[in-house]
């Protein structure tokens, strides 16, 4: 059989594998369905947190015992948390599949949460915190996620605060691998030399005994728009734009990320072209589309000089506008191409395989074939790229700066 494998434990863990030809490694990843959306406000960067904290001892090992173990055989080990979900990932050779296991199960199954390792932790992630304040296009994502969606879990920053962080005690990590990390909230996905059959065998040793219920649902997400602003001394201005838009449930997700792609990523989109290009108003400039379960965004990102911050904004609002209406056949094509060689370039990296089936099996219930996503993008008409456009201009804006102040839209 080829393509991926679906397979669920009793307790309904789920294992997902992508096997590869011509290759010698592979790639792992624990997919858990919970997020920074999912905290208290209380305990806002508890889910970054926990990600860091397993790796200060699991199972029999120390932390340094951890990175001795995986790089003692050519690998590594990483982690990332997002709103929406946290994910554990190893990269090794095949033959150390059963080791790759063993390590992530250990991480979310048997951390230990020493109360010294967490009071150096804190210290970590708050460096952290601090370097991301001190990068205006780091902070600003920040700025832009608390102004859509204010006093909501899913508009806080998912590295939390300082109050939050110093708040945060072993007992509320331990609650959170209790209520969290449960066996229908976590999908385990593998691609490259993959033996299933062993894959498979080693995922039940490992997960088959975890008790199952139900999972738990975060508040839905309600966006409002508005300004912020972030005044600071600097020689350039910083400046994220957009709108709210869609999730990638929604019938017009795939038109609106060819709208995007036209209007405002790569060197050939009308935003760069004219406002870099033409003008020279922006050294960067650039549209982005994410998606959840129940919202989305479309952004714009500029940063320029503080002179020219102003004429820039809206010379992109005016350009956004335009493209809902007058997006050509060319440009179109254009989108689809670039969009479809981006995901089938996608395909021959072990690691992006196995992150694409990890997150379509916990966000869809099963992978989703790249032919027939390329069928989707192929699909798309003109008329639909423009009105997914059209729609999310209609809408409420949000607009975050950091450095000077700005009109917010008419």
């Amino acid at each position: 059989m080829t393509g991926p494998h679906l397979h669920r434990l009793a307790n309904g863990f789920t294992i997902a594998a992508d096997p590869m030809a011509g290759v010698e490694t592979i790639a792992i990843g624990l997919h858990v369905d919970c997020g920074a959306r999912h905290e208290e406000a209380r305990a806002n960067g508890l889910a970054h947190l926990f990600e860091h904290m397993v790796f200060k001892g699991a199972g029999g090992r120390s932390a340094r015992e951890i990175s001795e173990a995986v790089e003692n055989v050519g690998g590594y080990l990483n982690a990332y948390t997002s709103r929406d979900q946290t994910a554990f990932q190893a990269r090794l050779l095949a033959e150390h599949l059963d080791l790759g296991i063993e390590l992530i199960g250990d991480l979310i199954r048997k951390p230990h949460f020493d109360a010294g390792d967490l009071a150096r932790e804190k210290d970590v992630v708050l460096q952290e915190l601090g370097e991301a304040r001190d990068l205006p296009d780091d902070i600003i994502n920040d700025h832009f996620h608390s102004t859509a969606w204010p006093g909501q879990a899913f508009g806080r920053p998912v590295l939390g605060g300082e109050e939050t962080i110093a708040a945060i005690a072993v007992d509320d990590l331990h609650a959170w691998t209790r209520k969290h990390y449960r066996p229908e909230n976590m999908v385990l996905a593998a691609a490259g030399k993959i033996d299933v059959d062993r894959l498979v065998a080693l995922a039940e040793a490992r997960f088959g005994d975890m008790e199952p219920a139900p999972r738990p649902v975060a508040e839905l997400a309600a966006y409002r728009g508005g300004t912020f602003v972030e005044r600071r001394r600097l020689e350039s201005a910083h400046i994220l734009f957009g709108y709210e838009g869609v999730s990638y449930f929604d019938p017009s997700y795939y038109p609106l990320l060819l709208f995007s792609q036209a209007a405002g990523e790569g060197s050939s989109s009308r935003l760069f072209q004219s406002i870099r290009e033409e003008r020279g108003l922006a050294y960067s400039v650039g549209t982005s589309v994410a998606a959840w379960r129940d919202t989305g965004m479309l952004t714009v990102y500029l940063a320029t000089a503080r002179r020219e911050a102003q004429n820039a904004t809206d010379l992109s609002r005016a350009l956004l506008r335009d493209v809902a209406a007058t997006l050509t056949p060319v440009e179109l094509d254009r989108a689809k191409a670039q969009i479809r060689a981006t995901i089938l370039m996608a395909l021959e990296s072990v690691q992006g395989r196995a992150d694409r089936l990890g997150f379509q099996t916990l966000v869809h219930g099963a992978p989703i074939e790249p032919a027939t996503i390329v069928a989707r993008i192929d699909a798309c008409t003109l008329d639909e790229a423009r009105a997914a456009g059209a729609r999310l201009l209609e809408g409420p804006e949000t607009l975050a700066t950091v450095g000077p102040a700005l009109k917010a839209a008419a």
